[in-house]
């Protein structure tokens, strides 16, 4: 994984590999005998009593400064709970890998402590093998209030917080503020909607001398098409996104999908638009290569694309603006990204009791500004953001302010908490697949997205048969 993406697809053959893993251990039940239920009770701090050094394990998907990152907290929290506890951290890979060790695991293999994407939620739940925080919370009477809300928001089902977020990423737009400048347009005013972008590709294309190729360009990403969603106020699943209950059902080929798709082909057709694939690298290169002059990524690409931008043939400066709406009357907004931590019901008190006390010392406020800070993941706690390190670390970073503001702005919905299923990488799949037929062959734009919700529905509709009701 990249530093600071939400995600672990970092490639086409790379999703696709993750996707046969999921359609061949689609099943919750595959991850082994149940040993967690929702009403499992957490052990309190008395079970590390007369129990020596209680050695938890630790799979998590951090690689580059984010795994150096990670490294560095557990050191730190291993000294100061010296012969109590000893976390030992194992890297399992980039998260589409770690989702399939974990699902391929025996009870015996588990961890303690389990980092799983956002979509792998509905699964985690379904496996029946974690102890929910919302378990410790009650137990200890734990303070909930300094965890962000929309990012607690994604991880909460049934009005249960099933797991501790921990790195968290939010969409934005980006642009290249001098071929906004060359074209008389204003980079502290960025496109809003999708037309604005067309308006303002427009103008670059027609700004004499200018070096970008394009007006726009963006990875054909289902997370996208999840944020526009969202942000129009629509959920993809039913059951409230799969958050009043099992869903059963998605949407997909709606106004709102299919207008999306006919513009981007608009686009490429009229020479505005890149024509780029479900391959992030290539959407990434595009911007910071200078080829493109408004781009689409995750706040965890802003370091990226800064150095990028810095080192391009022409260089120029990064700017950010609030991920884009599909219709300008639109009033929802984007929906959180990232990982988090899930306790593994080992049937082992002490353990479970370890692993939550290293959930405590990572959503802490001070671990989450030097998590923030090293990273550039956004922290979950609303303290750290006013914390004078962390605040001098935005103030070098002005773009970084979009984002803090874009999360603040945005109301906790069942759509903007994102569609709970346990297919969900499947389906974020078949939206992108959806997209390259419409984009990059020409089909017809409802049909792409026609076909892509039928895969869906038959997707999971056999997850929840295997899951027995």
């Amino acid at each position: 994984m990249r530093i600071g993406k939400r995600r672990g697809f970092a490639a086409v053959a790379a999703f696709v590999a993750a996707a046969t893993v999921l359609s061949s251990c689609s099943s919750a039940t595959n991850a082994g005998p149940a040993s967690g239920s929702d009403s499992a009770t957490a052990p309190g701090a008395d079970a590390l009593n007369g129990k020596g050094e209680v050695s938890i394990n630790f799979w998590h998907a951090m690689s580059g400064t984010n795994g150096e990152t990670l490294g560095k907290l557990v050191t730190e929290f291993n000294a100061a709970h010296a012969g109590k506890i000893k976390v030992n951290l194992n890297y399992k890979g980039q998260y589409d890998t770690a989702l399939a060790a974990y699902k391929n695991s025996s009870a015996a293999q588990r961890p303690d402590l389990m980092q799983m994407y956002d979509i792998g939620t509905r699964y985690m739940i379904d496996s029946k093998t974690t102890l929910p925080m919302q378990s410790f919370i009650d137990v200890d009477h734990y303070d909930t209030a300094d965890i962000q809300p929309n990012i607690a928001g994604y991880y909460t089902v049934d009005n249960k917080l099933y797991s501790m977020p921990f790195n968290t990423s939010m969409p934005l737009l980006y642009l290249n503020r001098e071929a906004f400048q060359k074209a008389g347009l204003d980079p502290a005013k960025p496109p809003t909607s999708l037309d604005e972008i067309t308006a303002a590709a427009r103008k670059i294309k027609a700004t004499p001398g200018e070096t970008v190729q394009y007006g726009f360009g963006a990875t054909l990403y289902g997370w996208y098409v999840e944020q526009w969603n969202a942000i129009a106020n629509q959920t993809i699943c039913d059951s409230e996104n799969g958050r009043t209950g099992r869903a059963n059902k998605a949407t997909l080929a709606t106004d709102t999908n299919v207008k999306l798709l006919k513009w981007w082909q608009d686009m490429v057709k009229e020479g505005l638009a890149m024509k780029l694939d479900s391959n992030t690298d290539n959407g990434d290169n595009a911007f910071s290569s200078g080829t493109v002059a408004i781009g689409l990524e995750s706040t965890g690409s802003l370091g990226q694309f800064t150095k990028g931008a810095a080192a391009a043939k022409n260089p120029f400066t990064v700017s950010t603006g609030y991920f884009p709406k599909v219709d300008a009357a639109n009033t929802g907004g984007p929906i959180i990204g990232g990982a988090s931590l899930w306790t593994i019901n080992s049937g082992d008190a002490a353990r479970e009791r370890a692993s939550w006390e290293l959930v405590k010392f990572l959503a802490e406020k001070k671990t989450q500004v030097t998590w923030h800070t090293s990273t550039g993941y956004f922290p979950i706690s609303k303290g750290a953001l006013q914390d004078p390190a962390d605040k001098q670390w935005v103030s070098q970073k002005p773009q970084f302010e979009t984002a803090i503001k874009q999360l603040e702005g945005t109301k906790l919905t069942h759509a903007t908490q994102g569609c709970s299923v346990g297919v969900m990488p499947d389906i974020r799949k078949d939206v992108e697949q959806a997209l390259q037929a419409a984009v990059l062959q020409g089909q017809d734009a409802k049909a792409a997205l026609t076909d892509a919700e039928n895969k869906a529905n038959k997707q999971i509709s056999d997850y929840n048969a295997k899951l027995g009701g």
